[in-house]
């Protein structure tokens, strides 16, 4: 019997092909792999045929049929899966670090969390910490099982205009993971450590990035920028917060001024056609959150460096604030993507809970009524909103990897030879 141990030979059929069969050899065995009708939809099926060998080789054949099974599965997630699963992580990262704010105990504005026992908060934060690890080690794992096998899928992500923005993810993901660790200080020298390990490649794509807005005529930023592409901002942004908190004010000045440039360049380039519609398909428009979701990191990086939630971090709190308003005001924007289950939905969380980030430090630095309820409301909604989507991907978990995705998709409008 012979197995060939290429992850790569099993490989999603063609949809010309009517029937493939991969029959192996010295047994009776035929495993018929999944492929895609002409009408596009799969057809998975296994077929066994009865075989009159004795109960002893039946076993060692069905146990070599799964494991063909398994290796066949791996290479089809390993085709399908993308950068923009990272969104899941990004939504657990940050409703981690919003637990561990309102359950910091030198804010006086949550002091009614504070009734709590240490017994049961405490927990219940590195339990949150915990599974937003889990889900973050499993996808960076599936992720660079990519990189080994699939090497020219992620190539192929790396030259889009919309799966590029999306390697800032995991990188973003994992500074946010380490600022909400709940007993490493960022004095500490794992913390800065871990930070140079976490904050070099979001530097290395800013080089790509934003060297190929100025040098490459061919993805000018007038047609290549997106509302993903806040991402790449919103990376710079985290660094510079978690540079400030380790003392490190002339990175973090550095990182944040690097970021907010090309922020106010992005901001000005995508509200002259906000909606997008020839850029993004209808799947992608809950990525119009991050449209407030950079500058309420901004206000959060500002109040770190200068250590106060001075005039500054207010104008970019409210200028979040007002942007949050305007899209759910215009609820019909989201119509046609609430209609079918899609791993963009997770692109609802993160921005609604860097908005609460922002409105907690907001309420410490302003005491009211007014505050404390914008506050609580943002942070309810965040909370609700992830519990809503986990409920979601788990109902829907054999949605999670479709044929095609319209994060990859989606393509580039035809430039027009003359600028204007």
């Amino acid at each position: 019997m012979r197995i060939t141990p290429a992850l790569d030979d099993f490989h999603t059929p063609n949809t010309e092909t009517k029937n493939q069969n991969t029959i192996i050899p010295d047994t009776n065995i035929m495993i018929e792999l999944p492929r895609s009708s002409s009408s596009g939809k799969r057809e998975d099926m296994i077929e066994l045929p009865r075989s009159s060998s004795s109960g002893k080789q039946e076993d060692h054949d069905y146990g070599l049929l799964a494991f063909i099974g398994l290796r066949f599965m791996l290479s089809l997630m390993l085709k399908r899966i993308h950068a923009g699963y990272f969104r899941i992580s990004l939504s657990l990262c940050w409703e981690t670090l919003l637990w561990k704010t309102l359950l910091d105990p030198t804010n006086n504005e949550t002091k009614f969390l504070h009734h709590v026992p240490q017994m049961i908060y405490r927990p219940v934060l590195i339990f949150l910490w915990s599974f937003a690890l889990l889900v973050l080690v499993f996808l960076s794992l599936l992720y660079l099982l990519k990189c080994f096998f699939r090497f020219n899928l992620v190539k192929g992500e790396f030259l889009h205009h919309v799966g590029v923005n999306y390697l800032f993810a995991p990188w973003i993901s994992w500074l946010i993971l380490l600022e909400s660790h709940p007993f490493i200080a960022p004095k500490h020298v794992g913390f800065k450590a871990l930070w140079w390990v976490f904050a070099v490649p979001v530097i290395v794509l800013d080089v790509k990035i934003y060297g190929q807005w100025f040098t490459k005529g061919k993805r000018l930023l007038t047609a290549a920028a997106n509302p993903t592409s806040n991402l790449s901002v919103i990376g710079n942004l985290v660094g510079a917060r978690a540079a400030a908190k380790m003392g490190w004010q002339e990175v973090s000045v550095c990182l944040f001024s690097l970021g907010m440039v090309h922020y106010l360049v992005l901001f000005v380039t995508l509200y002259q056609r906000l909606s997008g519609s020839d850029r993004l398909p209808a799947m992608l428009r809950p990525v119009f959150f991050l449209f407030f979701a950079a500058p309420s990191m901004a206000s959060l990086a500002w109040a770190s460096i200068t250590g106060s939630f001075d005039t500054a971090s207010k104008m970019l709190f409210f200028l979040s604030l007002f942007l949050f308003t305007t899209l759910i005001c215009r609820p019909t924007l989201f119509k046609k993507s609430m209609r079918k289950f899609n791993v963009a939905w997770w692109a609802y969380s993160y921005p609604v809970t860097l908005l609460a980030l922002a409105s907690t430090r907001y309420a410490k630095e302003v005491k009211g009524k007014v505050s404390h309820t914008i506050m609580l409301i943002l942070s309810s909604l965040s909370v609700l909103v992830i519990i809503a989507l986990l409920l979601s991907t788990a109902l829907y978990s054999k949605m999670l990897l479709p044929d095609e995705d319209p994060s990859l998709t989606s393509k580039l409008p035809k430039q027009s030879s003359r600028i204007i």
